[in-house]
């Protein structure tokens, strides 16, 4: 039987993985240990996801292992050998904030665990495609030295630059520039898997994903951007800006349309192939705008805060190119636009807030700065903030 190994199986990606490949066909190895909770605390665990898919995948097998432990690493591969034909590796430390805290954990799980697996494929799966989540983060702060224009609800790049139209595209360098520490390891790794494709031409490909966002994400304050302020729309829980003004831009794509990706890039793979991965002009927002918009669907006035200090290594405005990947695979496209992803995130929390018996709460006006607020006021329904929103 045809076998898959999913890294980060419990997670956003891994789990959307888990569940493709398996609907069409492939017994799925999860490599999953719950690492999201260490790094973000219980309200961030994925033990509830892990249990989903043993108790709803009837081929699936978990194995609560470390990446960083080549030894494991290396059974989990010896045991299914050359039957492996595809490797999703979504395992990661990916929190920009949480890197600097313990950046060598940050990097012995982002860097050491990929080279661990990239070697283990090496030894006992050569053939196989190996799938990196990689990040736009790899581009360091190189986004904001664009020509952006700031606009009444939103930072956009001056609409005569190439990158206007479609977006970021991957020419975009990753030199010269400050990426956090969360770039760095994961620059690392993306550097890895793209040298073992070319090197020891094994099939391999970067994924340089934007806001990986969807209802199975467990969104912390450091981690998660759509699910977090959903679960504080629901709960009242404070929501707090960092810099910007609040108008630094996403674009954000839905883990089903990602794992899209990989499964048509298993289909055709390539060697040491790179690709942007975002949700591009078809799914973008700000952050006032994504406040806007979830205000509208759970009819809750959020309780947003604002600080002035920005996140290290934060874009101000980033929208991906995807078109060198959809000319590589043709078939593939979005199927899911920013309100429809936004409106899952919604049910899918309230499914489980029920489930745990935490009801949400609502909450009084939103305090943030009079000048933010009156913003705020002024803006209208982001269904999907689109090249609509750009003024010529």
């Amino acid at each position: 039987m045809d076998i898959a190994i999913v890294t980060g199986s419990a997670g956003l990606i891994g789990a959307e993985a888990v569940r493709l490949f398996a609907s069409r066909g492939y017994k799925v190895v999860g490599i999953d240990n719950n690492m999201r909770e260490y790094f973000f605390g219980e309200d961030a665990s994925t033990a509830w996801s892990r249990a989903n898919l043993e108790s709803t995948v009837p081929n699936y097998q978990h194995f609560n292992i470390d990446i960083r432990d080549q030894a494991f690493v290396n059974q989990v591969f010896a045991e299914f050998n050359s039957d492996v034909r595809v490797i999703i590796h979504t395992a990661a430390q990916p929190s920009h904030d949480w890197a600097a805290s313990q950046p060598q954990v940050d990097f012995s799980v982002n860097a050491n665990g990929t080279l661990n697996l990239l070697e283990a494929c090496r030894e006992f799966c050569p053939d196989a495609s190996f799938v990196y989540t990689s990040t736009n983060k790899v581009y360091g702060d190189n986004p904001n030295q664009l020509p952006l224009v700031e606009l009444d609800t939103r930072w956009e790049i001056d609409p005569s630059h190439p990158f206007a139209k479609q977006g970021i595209d991957e020419t975009m360098s990753v030199d010269h520039t400050t990426h956090s520490l969360f770039g760095v390891s994961k620059l690392a790794a993306d550097a890895l898997v793209q040298e073992y494709g070319r090197y020891f031409g094994m099939k391999t490909a970067c994924f340089r994903g934007g806001c990986l966002t969807g209802p199975g994400h467990s969104g912390t304050r450091l981690h998660g951007f759509l699910s977090y302020l959903v679960k504080c729309a629901l709960t009242g829980d404070k929501y707090t800006i960092n810099g910007y003004q609040g108008k630094q831009v996403r674009d954000n794509i839905h883990s089903a349309d990602l794992v899209e990706m990989f499964w048509h890039f298993h289909q055709n793979p390539r060697c040491g192939e790179v690709y942007n991965a975002g949700g591009s002009r078809h799914s973008h927002c700000s952050m006032m705008e994504a406040i806007s918009l979830i205000e509208e669907l759970t009819d809750r006035k959020m309780n947003v805060s604002y600080t002035d200090q920005n996140r290290i290594g934060d874009h101000i405005w980033y929208v991906s190119d995807t078109r060198k990947f959809q000319s590589h695979c043709p078939d593939w496209y979005y199927a899911h636009s920013l309100r429809s992803t936004v409106k899952e995130i919604i049910e899918s929390h309230s499914e489980r807030s029920q489930t745990s018996g935490h009801e949400s709460r609502p909450t009084s006006a939103t305090t943030i700065p009079a000048s933010i607020e009156t913003i705020l006021e002024n803006i209208e329904p982001a269904g999907a903030a689109s090249c609509d929103s750009v003024r010529s």
